[in-house]
């Protein structure tokens, strides 16, 4: 029986004896391209990988098949213009029309270059094609060259296009807000054009994200389904764009936003657009999200195979009021729970004007002497003194009106031309223009500066708290204003690219007003993120549910904080709170002097556990169970090794309710012949659970899964509506 196609792409072209069948394989995936020399390349295929028999069957059917669709591989505007394109550009003689040909296919290792050329002007693309084998990942993007003897100018340039047979075809996306990021969004694909866009243009994942999930067989589900997954890496503005005209398919396209954003591209001159990501599973949303977490952390993420340290940030804390006593006993307290680094928040810095709130300073990266008389020196010898490591805050992209810097270099900021800036935060901010190379320097020279100074230092919270506000650049010239975003990204990338050769191990969060920058194009240059400033246990479960979609638990900080939360003013307990922070990067962001010695001996004992699941949590495969979003009353995700000796199982009561029926939750990623002990983590009840210490098979668990007890067996002193469990499994 032939297999199911998942992207079947069938041509209407005759199948000639130039034509060439070019296949770029993973581990289990196949992309399938028909490359005829003289013609568009045409996609055939993409989905489950196939066989040597398969793909000769494939390549015999497509001169007997006729697809009702448009396949090209790249196309570009003009001669068919009611069609959706992926390039468009204005050509030196004005005119609009491109025609791309094929004119030569290499495959070199794992790359694939297809070099397509316009039969009348000298304009060339070439479309990549990087196979990351191990990983089932595929990621594409093509090089736009220039070759008339005059500008053109680039008016749209996608990254990539993938045509989806259509069917019941749904798609999974994220959404939010500021304290309220990476919230999921599921819809069926319907006729018409469905965006997402985002033009923040220094932050681009509050709003929505520039990643995606399409489920071919119905309403997405967790375990089971055929699903493609796609993220443009780009840490700019995008547009993701589906297309369901009155043909079979659904037309996918990525990349950087054309609006305002026209490229005049120069003689000679290359633009090469953002790569796009592209994976495929018969295993679900988990299954994609597998492949993702895999690959971000093996080629993308900074550091990505290494453990991260469990720190306490001083900002919810103390927030401004930064002095030398206070940060010492903030070191020695996390230091007593067996944290491993501290980080200094905002308001450290400042001398003609200290930062002592949110409207001034910004730029003016020196030390503020009234607050910590000895430097950054005494804060390093005092976490020596309790063996932990130093971090520090900065927001080097920004300044406020009020600072020496900005008195000093008032043209280095983004302002529309004959106009007065946009100002931010604080009433104050503006955002300093990265086209401009002594921008760059100077951005540059603060992270170069306090590491030269104070090499102890082992983590830096990297913050961008400001959009792009008005559109100019007192650097580029006036004919090229539109370049103005693309510029900025290409100067924050040159910044980020000399930082870490100099400083590879360096850890640095990338934060933006919270999970602003969750994107796979900054992250290369980055540790980890900072998912959102709201740290509310329940609403985290909601948000870093949707953010697991695409970003390994490793990157997302989740820190246990204070009660009332500070943003929603929710009062949970803390032991779910720290089951909440558990799932991802362990953290603190609170006052330890403000908790009790019972709170504190709990963040002692969940920070130990925390450490014997670290690398189960942060290196292990996701398997999300059961979804907040189905509104069950619960939320429980796990993560498994890959050998599949040890798992950690998460239960979280979203809702309480009086005689209450919550489901069962069955377990997944087990080796169902193995048996496995249960051992529970952060226990505050009297007595253990039924199955503690108790073993199991992985199919009895993956069949049946446990009985969990609804509330915590507690005294009576002690009980509220707050339950929430972790498990660890380990084969015997």
């Amino acid at each position: 029986m032939r297999r199911k196609l998942f992207v079947v792409l069938m041509l209407a072209i005759p199948l000639v004896t130039m034509a060439r069948q070019v296949v770029i394989e993973t581990r289990s995936l196949s992309l399938v391209i028909n490359a005829e020399e003289g013609h568009q390349p045409q996609f055939v295929y993409f989905g489950q990988k196939l066989s040597a028999g398969e793909l000769s069957t494939l390549n015999a059917e497509r001169s007997a098949l006729h697809a009702n669709g448009r396949m090209d591989l790249y196309p570009p505007y003009g001669m068919w213009p009611q069609s959706a394109a992926a390039m468009s550009l204005r050509h030196a003689d004005g005119n609009l029309t491109t025609q791309l040909y094929i004119t030569d296919v290499q495959q070199q290792g794992d790359i694939t270059s297809i070099t397509l050329k316009d039969p009348q002007y000298p304009t060339t693309v070439h479309v990549y094609y990087q196979a990351r084998a191990d990983v089932d990942m595929i990621e594409t993007w093509t090089d736009i060259t220039n070759g008339e003897k005059q500008t053109v100018t680039l008016t749209q340039f996608a990254s990539g296009v993938l045509p989806i047979r259509r069917g019941d075809v749904w798609m999974s996306h994220l959404y939010g807000s500021w304290a309220n990021e990476g919230r999921v969004e599921q819809e069926p694909l319907t006729q018409g054009v469905k965006m997402i866009i985002n033009r923040d243009g220094g932050r681009n994942s509050h709003t929505d994200h520039a990643e995606v999930m399409f489920s071919l067989d119905g309403k997405p589900q967790e375990l089971q389904g055929d699903v493609i997954g796609a993220a443009l890496c780009y840490w700019g503005n995008y547009k993701l764009k589906v297309v369901t005209d009155d043909t079979e398919y659904h037309y996918f396209f990525a990349g950087i936003d054309e609006e305002n954003s026209e490229y005049h591209l120069k003689r000679g001159e290359t633009f090469t657009t953002p790569r796009l990501a592209l994976t495929f599973s018969k295993e679900g949303l988990s299954g994609v999200s597998r492949n993702f977490h895999r690959w971000g952390r093996k080629y993308m993420l900074a550091n990505g195979q290494t453990e991260r340290k469990i720190l306490l940030n001083s900002w919810e804390g103390v927030y401004f009021d930064i002095n030398q006593e206070g940060m010492d006993q903030m070191m020695a307290d996390i230091a007593s729970m067996g944290g491993e680094l501290f980080v200094m928040d905002d308001g450290w810095f400042g001398d003609k004007y200290p930062r002592n709130v949110d409207n001034s300073s910004l730029g003016d990266w020196v030390v503020d002497k009234q607050k910590l008389p000895e430097g950054i020196e005494g804060l390093l010898r005092d976490a020596k003194k309790h063996g932990i490591k130093f971090g520090i805050w900065i927001e080097p992209e920004m300044a406020n009106t009020v600072s020496e810097l900005y008195e000093a270099h008032p043209d280095w900021i983004i302002k529309a031309p004959k106009r007065e800036p946009a100002l931010g935060r604080g009433g104050t901010q503006v955002v300093l223009d990265l086209a401009n190379p002594k921008v760059q320097d100077f951005v540059f020279g603060i992270v170069d500066n306090l590491m030269t100074k104070y090499p102890e230092i082992d983590y830096i919270k990297w913050d961008a708290n400001a959009p792009v506000m008005n559109h100019g650049s007192q650097y580029l010239p006036m004919a090229d204003q539109s370049h103005l975003y693309i510029e900025y990204h290409r100067g924050l990338e040159k910044v980020c690219q000399r930082v870490r050769a100099k400083y590879p191990r360096l850890t640095i969060q990338a934060c933006a007003s919270g999970g602003g920058r969750a994107n796979w194009g900054l992250l290369p240059y980055f540790d980890e993120f900072w998912v959102s400033d709201n740290t509310d246990a329940l609403q985290r479960i909601y948000m870093q549910w949707g953010t697991s979609y695409f970003f390994p638990a490793i990157a997302m900080a989740s820190h246990i904080s204070a009660t009332p939360n500070h943003t929603v003013f929710r009062t949970t307990s803390l032991k779910f709170r720290i089951d909440v922070a558990m799932s991802g990067r362990l953290g603190m962001e609170i006052q330890p002097k403000n908790m009790t010695d019972e709170e504190k001996a709990l963040c002692r004992q969940a920070i130990s556990e925390y450490k014997q699941i670290r690398p189960i949590v942060q290196f292990g495969d996701i398997y999300r169970l059961l979804s907040p979003y189905d509104h069950k009353g619960l939320a429980s995700l796990m993560y498994v090794t890959e050998q599949k000796d040890k798992a950690v199982f998460y239960w979280w009561k979203t809702e309480q309710f009086q005689n209450e029926h919550l489901p069962r939750i069955k377990m997944a990623g087990l080796n169902p012949t193995q048996m496995y002990r249960v051992h529970e983590l952060d226990r505050i009840d009297t007595t253990p659970l039924a199955f503690e210490g108790k073993s199991f098979t992985g199919a009895f668990l993956m069949n049946h899964g446990l009985e969990i007890p609804y509330t915590h067996n507690v005294d009576w002193g002690k009980k509220n509506n707050w339950s929430s469990r972790v498990l660890l499994l380990e084969a015997q």
